[in-house]
């Protein structure tokens, strides 16, 4: 179980990684890319499956950080759904859904460690 979390985590932060990393690559032309929406998932659904690791074993699980955390992924992964169905389509990416996507998943990680 402890290699599982282990995964899990590592996988949790590439998505995290991907998604920051992008978005500041990105910066003096906002947009949003596929893969950002796809690493969006990826950190939501590992985010989930390590709060039920937790929730299954002995570790004590802080439900309102849980809570704001998987607001702020939702509202990540929209986001990038939006934006990145905009940049298939060949459509102009708005400035502000662009940075919401890395900004929101900024806020998460500073969640995840701050709080």
């Amino acid at each position: 179980m402890t290699f599982l979390t282990g995964l899990l985590v590592l996988l949790h932060l590439v998505g995290a990684a991907i998604i920051v990393g992008t978005w500041i690559y990105t910066l003096r032309r906002p947009t949003v890319s596929p893969g950002q929406f796809h690493a969006s998932l990826l950190s939501l659904v590992t985010g989930v499956l390590l709060v039920g690791i937790h929730e299954m074993g002995d570790g004590d699980v802080n439900h309102a950080k849980v809570a704001v955390k998987l607001l702020v992924a939702l509202a990540v992964a929209v986001a990038a759904f939006l934006g990145q169905r905009r940049t298939r389509r060949g459509e102009t990416v708005s400035t502000g859904l662009a940075h919401a996507v890395g900004g929101l998943a900024l806020i998460n990680m500073a969640v995840a460690t701050l709080w």
